[in-house]
C-alpha cells in the first residue's frame, strides 16, 4: 500500500503540483485578504486536479517517456505500475477535484479547473508533438490557478489585478521551461519531441530567454500599482529582487553555454516568484 501511495505522488508530479496549490492559495488571499476553511478546500481541489492531469499526462506520454533516460524512471515507462491501472486513477483523481471545487468553491472555479485540465490533456500535450513553440500557448494553464483561487475567495474575475497576476504567471513558465530544456535538449530531441534549437542558435535562444525574464519582471511592477494599498516596504523589496534576477540571469548570454549557469538561472527564477508571492501575501494580510 505505501508503494502504492508513493506512485501515485510520482504520477501526480507532487513537487510541480504543490506550486500548482500555492499559487492558487496566494490568489484566494489576495482576494479574500484572510485565511479561510475555503481557502483550504479550494487548495485541495486544484490540488487534486492538477495530480490527476499530470497523472494523465504520464500515460499519455508513457511510450516518449520510455524513450528519456530522466522521464523513463517514472511508474508507468518504469514498469512500475500498468497504464491501464494508471489512467484509472488519474480519472478518478481529477474527477475528485473537479468536486470538491464545484461543492466547496463554486460553479466558476470548477469550470476553470476544467478548462486548465482540458487544456493541459488534450490541446498542450499533443501540441508538444507538433510544435516546438507549444510552450507558449501551453502557458495559460499555470495563469489560470491563482484565478480559480481569486474567484473563490470572492474576487472579480476581470479585475486588473488578478489579470496583471495570470500574466505574470503565464509568462514565468515560459523562461522556466527552456531553461529545463537548454538543460536537457538531447533527452528531448532522443524523444522525438520538436525543440526550439532546431530552428534557433543556442545563443539566439538564451537571448529570448532573457527577454522574458526580464519581461516577468516588468510585469511583477505593474501588479503593485492596481494592488490596493501596496506598502512601499513590499514594492521595494520586489523591485530589488527583480534587479538581482536581470543581474544574475544576463550571465546566460555568454558565448559559451554553461550548465551551472543555466540551472543557477533557473533557480534565480523560481526563487523570484517565490519572494513576490510572499511579499504580496504578507502585505495582503498584515
Amino acid at each position: 500500500m505505501r508503494d502504492f501511495s508513493l506512485i501515485l505522488l510520482e504520477l501526480g508530479k507532487v513537487r510541480i503540483t504543490i506550486v500548482v496549490a500555492v499559487s492558487t492559495v496566494f490568489g484566494y488571499l489576495l482576494a479574500a485578504r484572510a485565511v479561510t476553511i475555503e481557502a483550504l478546500l479550494t487548495v485541495i481541489g486544484v490540488f487534486l486536479l492538477a495530480a490527476g492531469a499530470s497523472a494523465l499526462n504520464q500515460y499519455q506520454e508513457r511510450n516518449y517517456d520510455a524513450l528519456m533516460e530522466r522521464a523513463g524512471k517514472r511508474p508507468i515507462p518504469s514498469g512500475r505500475i500498468r497504464p491501464a491501472a494508471a489512467l484509472v486513477a488519474s480519472l478518478v483523481i481529477c474527477l475528485a477535484g473537479v468536486a470538491v471545487l464545484y461543492f466547496f468553491s463554486g460553479t466558476v472555479p470548477a469550470l476553470l479547473g476544467i478548462l486548465a485540465f482540458v487544456w493541459y490533456n488534450f490541446i498542450y500535450t499533443p501540441l508538444k508533438r507538433v510544435t516546438s513553440i507549444a510552450v507558449i500557448p501551453g502557458s495559460l494553464i499555470g495563469s489560470i490557478p491563482p484565478a480559480i483561487g481569486w474567484v473563490a475567495g470572492g474576487g472579480f474575475l476581470g479585475d486588473p489585478e488578478i489579470i496583471f497576476i495570470c500574466i505574470f504567471f503565464f509568462i514565468w513558465q515560459i523562461p522556466h521551461f527552456w531553461l529545463l530544456l537548454l538543460v536537457y535538449d538531447d533527452e528531448y530531441r532522443k524523444a522525438g519531441y520538436p525543440v526550439l534549437t532546431q530552428m534557433l542558435s543556442q545563443p539566439q535562444l538564451l537571448r529570448v530567454t532573457f527577454s522574458w525574464i526580464t519581461g516577468q519582471v516588468a510585469v511583477s511592477l505593474i501588479v503593485p500599482l492596481f494592488s490596493q494599498g501596496t506598502d512601499i516596504i513590499a514594492l521595494a523589496v520586489i523591485i530589488l529582487a527583480g534587479l538581482r534576477l536581470v543581474y544574475v540571469s544576463a550571465r546566460i548570454m555568454g558565448d559559451a553555454l554553461d550548465r551551472k549557469v543555466l540551472r543557477k538561472t533557473f533557480m534565480e527564477l523560481n526563487f523570484f516568484v517565490l519572494i513576490f508571492l510572499t511579499v504580496l501575501t504578507i502585505d495582503k494580510l498584515i
